[in-house]
């Protein structure tokens, strides 16, 4: 069992694949404490609804990102918290927080990484044409989504697809990986040898995938 505390910024959707897996018993965490930056988050109503303590922290009130993560770290510390996850946090995380929590901070990204780090990355992934698109489960470090990488999962592009089509699907195996990564971290699975994540008591696909998928006569 690990104590998590999760960073919102937005509207929960994999905040609440987590309560979910918590909740059907397929991930044995608990979530101590849910903070958004922004008061009309409806992450914050989620956590609520399940009986989860919530707080805000504004970015206004506060003249620096360093001071606003001393505020988030004091809260998170206070809560008992073991793994920080974000999901969905539209802040740069400072090394206030990452030196509070070293590698016990969790991110999900909507590519495979480290291809097209940063926003908009559907848009990129049709535009530059790749076959495969994906997400990523990385510890944070100071870079933008750069930190060592814990799980993936390939989804195909289709040369039908638009934005919102290819960000459909990627979001429903960002709700089935997430909750893997934290359970992989809560049973003491991961470890961090340098940029690698080794996880015990896990194998690789052996087979290769290709896209599209064509048969030469």
């Amino acid at each position: 069992m690990v104590n998590v505390g999760v960073l919102v910024s937005g509207s929960g959707t994999n905040l609440q694949s987590i309560i979910d897996a918590i909740e059907s018993g397929r991930l044995s965490a608990s979530i101590k404490l849910v903070i958004s930056n922004k008061p009309d988050a409806y992450a914050l109503e989620r956590a609520e609804k399940h009986g989860i303590r919530t707080a805000v922290v504004r970015v206004k009130d506060f003249p620096s990102r360093e001071l606003f993560d001393s505020e988030v770290l004091r809260l998170l510390k206070e809560a008992g918290v073991e793994l920080v996850v974000l999901a969905g946090f539209m802040r740069l995380i400072s090394s206030v927080l990452l030196e509070g929590f070293p590698m016990r901070i969790i991110n999900i990204h909507p590519s495979l990484l480290p291809s097209f780090p940063g926003l908009e990355v559907q848009k990129a992934a049709i535009e530059h044409g790749v076959k495969f698109s994906g997400c990523t489960v990385h510890f944070v470090d100071s870079g933008l989504d750069s930190g060592p990488i814990i799980i993936q999962a390939v989804v195909p592009v289709k040369d039908e697809d638009t934005v919102e089509a290819l960000q459909k699907r990627i979001l429903a195996e960002e709700h089935r990986i997430y909750p893997q990564a934290i359970e992989l971290f809560s049973e003491g699975r991961i470890e961090i040898r340098g940029r690698r994540v080794f996880v015990r008591d896990s194998q690789a696909p052996d087979k290769a995938v290709e896209n599209p998928k064509v048969t030469i006569l």
